[in-house]
């Protein structure tokens, strides 16, 4: 079963990634591997944010449209 990482952990994991593929002398199989990685981490990343705006609107009693 796969661990339920922090947002924290999230984006330090995609700065990670960012900062590997940036530097480009990595081989194009282990680029596309990491991209992958990626783009999954930020798309974890927006789910969390989009849960913790979820729970706030719903704490304060308006939805995110009214905001």
């Amino acid at each position: 079963m796969e661990e339920k990482l922090t947002f924290e952990d999230n984006m330090t994991r995609l700065g990670s990634i960012v900062a590997e593929l940036e530097k480009g002398d990595i081989p194009l199989e282990k680029a596309v591997e990491l991209y992958g990685q990626g783009i999954k981490a930020a798309a974890v990343c927006r789910k969390q944010l989009d849960e913790a705006q979820i729970k706030i609107t719903e704490d304060d009693g308006t939805s995110p449209s009214e905001k």
